[in-house]
This record gives C-alpha cells, sequence and structure tokens, in this order.
C-alpha cells in the first residue's frame, strides 16, 4: 500500500540544475499554480551538477542557431544574475584555447567565427601574447575569451531549492520512481518506497535515468543513456600557479568529448582533466563500482555498439590514461610541457549522461521531447548548467503551448 500521496500541478522529477531552475521558473511565471520536485537521492545536485567543471561558458563552440548556443548566451547572463542577487561567488576569470600544432589553426579559426556568430568577443593571441597571459601555457596561438567565468553550481541548487520551498513548492527526497502512468491530462507517479504523485504535467529532468522515466511513461525515445566517466587531478596547492586562466585545447573534431584541460575553481584549486571512459553503472564514479542491469543494457544496445566500433582506438586511450597517471600527465603536458606527475594530486569524477542515438551518434545539442502529460529532458550535456535558467524558460513554454 502507498505510504503517502501528493498532489502538484506539475510534477518535476529530478533534483539537478535543470529541474530545479525549471520549477523556480515555473513558480514565477504560473505563481497561482502548484510545483513539487521528486529526486531519488537524499539531497539536491548529487550526480552531474554537482560534479561537473563549474564554468560559466560564454559559448564560443556551438553552431551558431543551435540550441546550446542561444540558450548558453541567454542562460548565462541569467545565471549571473542569479548569482548576484542571491550572493553566490562567482569570477570572470577568462580562458584560453590553445592551438599546439600548425594543423590545428584552420580549427582555431572556425571557433573564432563561430563565436563572432553567437556574439562573444575573442581575442586571437600569437605565442608571445600566449606566453603573457600563459607563461607556462605552450602553444603557437590562441584565442582568448575573457567572458568566460566559474561559479560553484552545486551551491546555486541548494540556493534554488531554498526559493522553490520560500514560494510554497514542495521538495521529496529518496523518492526513486518505480512507475508511471499517464493520462491525457494527468500523470501518476510511485517511488520505489511507496511514495505516489499526482500532476497535472510532468518534466523528466532524471539526467541518467532521463531514457529509462521516458519509457516509464509509455514513450520510447530515439536515443539511449550512456555513461562516460569524467575523471580529474588537481594540481598540488604548491603548484596551482602555474595556471592563471582556464587552459583549453583546440578540440579534435574526429573525437566526441574535448579532451582534457586546466580549470580553476571558485573555492581554490585548479582541475586537470577530464578523460572520458565508459562507467559500468549509471552512477559508476570509479572502475569498482558495476551495476550488471546497467552494464547489458549499454552493450545490448545498437547505438552504443555502432559508437564503440567508430571510437574504439581513442576508447582504449582513453582507459589508458584512466589507469595509468603517467599517460594522463603526457595528455596534460601537452598543454603545460613543465607539468610534471608529482605536481597531480587525485580529484573528483563525475558521470555524463550522454544521449546516444540508435545508429551511433552522440547527441551533440540539447534534446527535449514532449508526450501527452509529460516533457522529458534527454540530453542537457555541457553547458546545461550555465544555460540551465535559459531552458528552463524553454520548457515552461511548452507547457504554456
Amino acid at each position: 500500500m502507498p505510504q503517502s500521496s501528493d498532489h502538484a500541478d506539475l510534477i518535476i522529477v529530478g533534483g539537478g540544475i535543470v529541474g530545479l531552475a525549471t520549477a523556480w521558473r515555473f513558480q514565477q511565471r504560473m505563481p497561482d499554480c502548484s510545483v513539487a520536485v521528486v529526486e531519488a537521492e537524499k539531497q539536491v545536485a548529487r550526480h552531474q551538477s554537482g560534479h561537473n567543471s563549474g564554468v560559466l561558458h560564454s559559448g564560443i563552440y556551438y553552431k551558431p542557431g543551435s540550441q546550446k548556443a542561444i540558450n548558453c548566451r541567454t542562460g548565462k547572463a541569467a545565471m549571473e544574475a542569479f548569482c548576484d542577487e542571491h550572493q553566490i561567488p562567482w569570477q570572470r576569470c577568462g580562458k584560453v584555447v590553445v592551438a599546439t600544432d600548425h594543423r590545428e589553426l584552420d580549427s582555431l579559426d572556425r571557433i573564432a567565427d563561430r563565436a563572432n556568430q553567437n556574439g562573444v568577443q575573442v581575442q586571437r593571441l600569437d605565442s608571445d601574447q600566449l606566453r603573457q597571459r600563459e607563461p607556462n601555457a605552450a602553444g603557437i596561438a590562441a584565442l582568448l575569451v575573457p567572458e568566460t567565468g566559474i561559479v560553484d553550481y552545486a551551491v546555486v541548487c541548494q540556493r534554488l531549492a531554498q526559493r522553490i520551498t520560500d514560494g510554497g513548492g514542495k521538495m521529496h527526497f529518496g523518492a526513486r520512481i518505480t512507475s508511471i502512468e499517464s493520462r491525457p491530462q494527468s500523470i501518476r507517479l510511485q517511488s520505489r518506497d511507496g511514495q505516489v504523485f499526482h500532476g497535472g504535467k510532468m518534466i523528466n529532468c532524471g539526467g541518467l535515468h532521463s531514457d529509462r522515466l521516458c519509457r516509464m511513461s509509455g514513450v520510447t525515445p530515439d536515443v539511449q543513456i550512456v555513461p562516460f566517466r569524467g575523471e580529474y587531478y588537481e594540481l598540488a596547492p604548491q603548484r596551482q600557479s602555474l595556471v592563471k586562466h582556464l587552459i583549453y585545447p583546440v578540440p579534435d573534431p574526429s573525437f566526441p568529448f574535448l579532451g582534457v584541460h586546466f580549470t580553476r575553481m571558485i573555492g581554490g584549486g585548479v582541475e586537470c582533466g577530464p578523460n572520458a571512459v565508459l562507467a559500468f553503472a549509471r552512477e559508476g564514479y570509479d572502475w569498482k563500482t558495476i551495476r550488471l542491469k546497467d552494464v547489458a543494457q549499454t552493450f545490448r544496445y545498437g547505438g552504443f555498439r555502432r559508437l564503440a566500433l567508430r571510437h574504439w582506438k581513442a576508447g582504449l586511450g582513453e582507459m589508458h590514461r584512466s589507469l595509468r597517471k603517467p599517460a594522463f600527465v603526457k595528455a596534460l603536458q601537452k598543454l603545460l610541457p613543465t607539468l610534471q606527475e608529482s605536481d597531480l594530486v587525485p580529484g573528483r569524477a563525475g558521470v555524463r549522461a550522454q544521449a546516444v542515438s540508435n545508429n551511433g551518434t552522440l547527441i551533440d545539442d540539447f534534446l527535449i521531447q514532449s508526450s501527452q502529460s509529460a516533457i522529458h529532458v534527454l540530453n542537457a550535456p555541457s553547458p546545461a548548467a550555465t544555460a540551465s535558467l535559459a531552458i528552463a524558460d524553454t520548457i515552461i513554454d511548452q507547457i504554456e503551448r
């Protein structure tokens, strides 16, 4: 028998930054309606939102006109304003995108062109100008992106949750959804411990489990979530002066992930990484965490097998760097040649909920799909945290329509 029952006009599944931002925006735009956030963990931001790089992205990489490009620019301004209003520390520290090889110069030019189309100011640096900005970085040219910033998104999530409850919204923790009954004008959800939630509409912001929640509601998505773990080292305290800005590589167009980079953190310190290895559980933050159901679902999926066939060499390289610190250091030395193995101490790890299509393509843009009584956020990769308030407005626009 159900232990308890609750009703809200809007039920949001997932207490990460996109879910919380959507709940808060919903309260602002529809103050006469009720909202409830249902979270499987015991607190907000337990997964992607609390394990990301903390970067306030400027939007230089994204295809002009894409959801990423549009929402990143709008969302960044909204996030900075939210942080100012709520006294959340953030900093505009700037970023350099460094070309270390002449073959990367054309790609650097393309990034600069995209930045201009997206309304982001960038400055081209030659090697001497780069050394003035980053004395320890190796590069023949670079782009300076002054407006890139840093913040702690876990703190942002905590403040959003407080605003939601202050506004009369409800937060339900430890409620892992196991069944969803979807009707044209209503929806009913039940959790593992027997709690029942009734609502007029559901927003699925389940991140690592968003595809499963979508199927529970009676909709078969065209994608499946494949979890990739990103592992970090940190610069030892006495070596943090090596990095002045954020230092990024020019992305390799043949590889679907960005590559290792150096990220200053708002609380102090510098993260180095991440790599990108297949996780053997959807919450697989280390090699020891294995969930056979998750592994089987990944390897049975034809989209993953096609992806693996296309990128198996790069995947093995990522695994090699994960298991051998010297290999990780060598990858970082491409940007910072003076870096030594002793300069790095173990850092944290995060798991990225990456949507993969049936044909083996990594979904690059935000992916939001609607069904009769639900809206499903099926792909929200970086810069989703930066763009979260803008993504929330996009979702609520769909509700209003």
